[in-house]
């Protein structure tokens, strides 16, 4: 497992010396500064030519690319970033064999020709890094190795257009290789090897997994985990989901994850709660995998459990405060509320409304209680109304009501930890998966914007 301190390229360049096949030309790693100065970069040219004119049979070219793989490793931040600005400038397009190929397809004449200078032309919109990029994937290891690198790639392509280009071309490849015909669904169980176990403790991004104990009780019997696994990455999960077996539906976090808790006969439940979806691979970001997951596992439940009648969430409202914050008062409040987003800013030594809500003693309940119902409807309203164009402005919203899910209720005082407050007051949303109302909601929601609610919600506005 990698250490919390360990760079992730160390980690993977530990794995991956372990299995690629370098022969005993392989030596460009030993042969480049880690800043990879303008001097080395012929270096680095010489081996990207030899990788694109494909000399030798299959194992020489795996060879290649595992060298110049493995030198990319083992460059520090500032070299792999020229390595990377040396693909996007000097490996893109030639622009000028475009222009002649369109000027080509303009001038054929019949069927015959015109289809060999269309084929001539999406050969020359290939840029040559991408044949580069593609090689990895013949490389075990090759695409975890395409999949980190572009993690790192990106906060780059948010500065440097050229950059950004190049991101768009590996984006585009992982998207093809990551189609969902082609991944794998598994459950985890605490059968499920210790490597991979640790995997899930180091990627839960939602309620973060505090011990082997709390592990083991979210692989309980009356618990599940399901995640997508890659035939190219078996050992690394790309997306998981945690989901508690319970009657009715759970209204806060803190009863769901209690180890000592009661085991619930799954076979006894109606629900499923959906409480935790964590995305793994950070250099996949784009690429759809939750709708999928969570309607598989719908689908798989069902199968297995017919007594499960509801399927929901128990979600976070990750940007709530930040909102209130910001844009609140632009919505037209009550005096009421106005009081609330006032707590935000107190005055000195006074409690602010964090401080409110996680107070123990009678006078913070008192004060809690009157806060109850005005952050209830500011939240109903957040959910609801607050739109980027269409979409709904908080990306867990965005999320489950573009897959169909509405809006059943919100819970007060659902995650009283220190993330649960500062995101949203300690509240926490059930998006309910009511399957003939699916389909339904999605159209009308990607449509138009529609936001699908409960009757309980609905009151709230």
């Amino acid at each position: 497992m990698r250490t919390a301190d360990e760079p992730i390229w160390d980690w993977t360049l530990r794995r991956i010396r372990r299995i690629w096949p370098l022969g005993d030309s392989g030596k460009l790693k030993d042969v480049v500064e880690p800043d990879l100065p303008t001097g080395d970069l012929d270096k680095l040219r010489k081996k990207i030519k030899a990788c694109l004119d494909g000399r030798g049979g299959e194992m020489s070219a795996r060879a290649r690319a595992a060298e110049l793989g493995e030198a990319y490793l083992v460059l520090n931040p500032q070299g792999r970033r020229r390595f990377l600005e040396l693909l996007a400038t000097d490996y893109d397009v030639d622009n000028d064999a475009v222009e002649a190929a369109i000027e080509r397809r303009r001038a054929s004449e019949g069927p015959e020709q015109l289809q060999q200078a269309t084929s001539d032309l999406r050969r020359q919109l290939e840029p040559p890094r991408t044949r580069l990029l593609r090689q990895f994937n013949e490389l075990r290891e090759g695409v975890k190795f395409l999949v980190d690198l572009r993690a790192e790639l990106m906060p780059w392509a948010r500065e440097d257009p050229a950059l950004a280009a190049l991101d768009q071309d590996v984006f585009g490849l992982l998207a093809s290789w990551f189609d969902i015909g082609f991944l794998n669904l598994q459950q985890i169980t605490w059968k499920t090897p210790a490597a991979l176990l640790e995997k899930l403790i180091e990627y839960e991004a939602v309620h973060a997994i505090r011990s082997w104990d709390d592990l083991k009780n979210r692989l309980g019997d009356d618990r599940c985990c399901y995640a997508f696994f890659h035939p190219r990455m078996p050992e690394e999960p790309l997306i998981f989901v945690e989901v508690a077996l319970v009657n009715g539906i759970s209204t806060n976090i803190h009863d769901l994850l209690d180890e000592q808790a009661p085991v619930i006969n799954p076979r006894k439940a109606d629900t499923a709660i959906f409480y935790s979806i964590s995305n793994c691979q950070k250099g996949l970001a784009g690429v759809s995998f939750g709708n999928f997951l969570i309607k598989r596992v719908v689908r798989d439940l069902s199968a297995r459990m017919p007594n499960l009648k509801n399927f929901s969430t128990l979600s976070p409202i990750p940007g709530f405060i930040h909102w209130l914050r910001t844009e609140a008062r632009e919505s037209g409040l009550s005096e009421r509320e106005i009081r609330v987003l006032d707590l935000l800013q107190p005055a000195e030594n006074e409690p602010g409304l964090l401080d409110i809500i996680r107070g123990g003693d009678s006078a913070a309940t008192n004060s809690r209680n009157a806060l109850q119902v005005p952050l209830l409807r500011l939240c109903a309203r957040y959910l609801t109304s607050a739109k980027k164009g269409r979409q709904a402005l908080d990306r867990v919203a965005h999320f489950h009501l573009a897959n169909g899910a509405r809006i059943e209720q919100i819970n007060w005082a659902a995650d009283l930890s220190d993330k649960g407050l500062h995101q949203s007051a300690g509240m926490m949303v059930n998006y309910l998966y009511k399957l003939p109302d699916i389909e339904k909601n999605h159209e009308s929601y990607s449509g138009k914007g529609g936001v699908a609610v409960s009757s309980a919600v609905r009151k709230l506005l």
